[in-house]
């Protein structure tokens, strides 16, 4: 029997073997659901082109999974899980077929305690924000795509957001509590990972075990002011970014720096930033906005929108304008723009201003001020004017040679993201929740070669 028919073969013997699941087999369905928001880069575009599964399976609990891991264990057959598909590394995309596993379903809050929560995989990060704050208390950090993200895939592929000025990223001690997990195995086991434990499947891409459940602190909730100061200079909004940032008595969730013409991309916000200004979009806690004001004068910017904690709950949000949702904003405007995310050096002001001066428009400075591992950072999202592959090669180039780390948003490799290096200990977990290697397989440049 020759490999197309094994595969036929076999999944319909999968699709047999757990009827009541629900499982999709529309064409355009499985290719929908088969894709992420890679797009934003034109490599993986190209790459991931051909890339689809062969059917999605949606399974409505834990013992469905445990029933959906048996099966595709026992046929060999390779399932890459996924939550709302809002990742940007094409981490949801399956390379070699088989099964996509969509935890959409699977919506339980579990429960919600003052300072922490568990929840199910598919739970949406605004759902748990909303039951949270009935009890004073909300998500610590957020991507910009909170609206539709899940919780287990911003776990899987997600590293920080709005929320990190504050708590730091979400690989840092202290911001995961515990992770339930299956493992692919013909006969699937249930692991609950907790403390340090749970950083062997964090930000894997969902290579190490399929997360049903997920268990993390909350912080207290503010009032959040949103706020936007314009600045006739970049550098000037950068210094008043970092100053804003570093000032622990002034409560914030989002200090987003934007050089422009960046702005312009915001429909919605023009005539709040005008042409040539330099932005700063901030969600500030209101007993911290009285000295704000002071800061902003220093910098010599001004205040062009402000909205109250109980206004900001209405209309158009700040923070999806930032992050990378500021990608999604000037892509709709030109499709070819595309972006970097980047980590400068200690040396960061002079080396933003160096990168800001050196490459001008062709590559458009976004900062976003965060903590990581208790330090302030501030990382970037810069837009990039894309012409040809070659060209987006030499501007990384450029940036490594200066020092500055580049988390590569145009591969589909782990190591070539945050992670140049996969732990030992992670690949020793690896191999016991995945003896046959069928989670998400082609996804690892180390996995790849042994």
């Amino acid at each position: 029997m020759n490999e197309s028919a094994i595969k036929s073969s076999n999944l319909n013997a999968l699709v047999n073997s757990i009827e009541g699941i629900e499982v999709i087999t529309d064409l355009e369905l499985v290719r929908k659901l088969s894709q992420d928001y890679h797009t934003f880069s034109p490599i993986l575009v190209t790459q991931l082109a051909d890339k689809v599964a062969d059917i999605v399976i949606r399974p409505a609990n834990e013992q469905e999974v445990i029933k959906v891991a048996a099966a595709c264990s026992k046929y060999r057959i390779p399932v890459t899980v996924r939550g709302a598909g809002t990742g940007n590394y094409g981490q949801c995309v399956p390379l070699h077929g088989g099964v996509v596993l969509d935890t959409s379903k699977m919506q339980d809050i579990i429960w919600v305690k003052p300072g922490v929560a568990r929840v199910q995989a598919g739970v949406k990060l605004a759902a748990l924000d909303k039951q949270a704050q009935k009890l004073g208390w909300e998500m610590r950090m957020a991507p910009s795509t909170y609206r539709t993200a899940s919780i287990a895939g911003f776990v899987a592929g997600g590293s920080g957001g709005i929320g990190s000025i504050r708590y730091g990223l979400l690989g840092d001690r202290g911001n995961l509590l515990a992770l339930k997990v299956i493992t692919m195995e013909e006969e699937p086991r249930i692991l609950e990972l907790r403390g340090d434990e749970v950083q062997k499947v964090t930000h894997a891409w969902g290579i190490n075990g399929i997360i049903t459940e997920v268990e993390l602190p909350l912080g207290a909730a503010y009032p959040w002011a949103e706020v936007i100061v314009t600045f006739p200079d970049f550098m000037s909004a950068v210094r008043f970014g970092k100053d804003l940032a570093s000032a622990d008595g002034l409560i914030k969730k989002e200090v987003g720096i934007f050089a422009s013409p960046i702005p312009q991309y915001f429909t919605a916000l023009r005539k709040y930033i005008p042409e040539g200004k330099h932005a700063a979009l901030l969600m500030i806690a209101e007993p911290s906005l009285e000295l704000l004001s002071g800061l902003v004068k220093q910098y010599k910017g001004d205040i062009t929108f402000k909205k109250s904690a109980q206004e900001a709950t209405k209309g158009l949000h700040l923070a999806e304008y930032t992050w990378n949702h500021t990608t999604l904003h000037a892509r709709t405007a030109d499709p070819s723009v595309t972006y970097l995310q980047s980590i400068f050096p200690n040396d960061n002001l002079q080396t933003i201003e160096h990168m800001y001066r050196h490459f001008g428009d062709e590559v458009m400075m976004h900062l976003e001020f965060i903590r990581a591992n208790g330090a302030l950072a501030s990382p970037g999202l810069q837009l990039v004017r894309y012409t040809t592959e070659k060209r987006l090669k030499e501007i990384i180039r450029y940036h490594e040679d200066h020092g500055v780390f580049i988390a590569n948003p145009h591969s589909y490799l782990i190591e070539e993201g945050w992670k140049r290096a996969i732990d030992p200990e992670h690949l020793k977990f690896k191999q016991m929740v995945d003896p046959y290697g069928l989670m998400n397989p082609g996804k690892s440049k180390t996995l790849n070669q042994s």
